[in-house]
């Protein structure tokens, strides 16, 4: 089975998202819908708010699907 590994990148961070690993707990979706919009393609829009939201967000993620890193890291 294949690994699939998604990237979005808003210049400040890139959110990873790992569809294997997801609980579908749809903490992101509830907790920042302008970002985790199902009925969008992509479904991930890091530019529809602040990093900082997305962070929080992000971390919030129970399965670990989602995450994070800094620009330049």
């Amino acid at each position: 089975m294949e690994d699939i590994t998604k990237k979005y990148d808003n210049g400040e961070i890139t959110v990873i998202w790992q569809p294997d690993l997801c609980a579908h707990s749809a903490n992101c979706v509830r907790g920042l819908p302008a970002v985790f919009n199902l009925a969008q393609k992509p479904w991930i829009n890091v530019r529809a708010a602040d990093t900082e939201a997305i962070i929080n967000q992000v971390s919030n993620c129970p399965s670990g699907a989602l995450s994070f890193v800094r620009s330049g890291n």
